[in-house]
């Protein structure tokens, strides 16, 4: 599938969540059955001969990409989530936003040392939830083989919070 035909599928809706601000809105191309599919195709070509073992699904529309990843390459799907949401014992990381910080969590045991992971996420902005996550997945020892995302919006610098990881993205803003 041709990923501008995904871009266009995507509808921007104005000053959400707040003025000056132009959302990009996947669910107009999560309800057409060709385009998740294309798209969810993308991601799993990419990955095919990385070994993956585990994929990582942000909360929470990466965990849409990332469970459909994951069935594709017979691998497992480990949820990243804000605080309080996992019931076992957990790892936090907190980031900067805006205006202040948040915090991401993750099971202490979803990942054994050196297990083979993928990260996924559908949009990369500012970076700040991808390079937490990338901090709680290298003290959990995980050998990142990627990190992809729907959408990218270049203009915002968030890849530059990973460096030296391998980056993919299907649609570029």
């Amino acid at each position: 599938m041709d990923t501008k035909v995904l871009q266009e599928a995507i509808r921007d809706v104005p000053d959400f969540p707040k003025k000056g601000i132009i959302f990009k809105d996947i669910t107009t191309l999560l309800k057409e059955p060709d385009l998740l599919k294309g798209s969810i195709d993308l991601l799993s070509e990419y990955y095919r001969d990385k070994g993956v073992q585990k994929v990582v699904g942000i909360e929470s529309r990466g965990f849409i990409f990332a469970v459909a990843l994951a069935c594709n390459l017979g691998a497992g799907f480990i949820p990243v989530r804000k605080p309080g949401k996992l019931p076992a014992e957990t790892l936090a990381e907190s980031y900067e936003l805006e205006y202040g910080t948040d915090s991401i969590e993750i099971h202490k045991d979803a990942i054994r040392t050196g297990e083979k992971v993928a990260v996924i996420d559908d949009l990369l902005a500012t970076g700040g939830t991808i390079a937490a996550t990338m901090k709680l997945l290298e003290k959990l020892g995980a050998d990142v083989v990627g990190v992809s995302f729907l959408i990218e919006l270049t203009f915002l610098k968030g890849r530059d919070k990973i460096p030296g990881y391998d980056v993919h993205t299907l649609i570029t803003y």
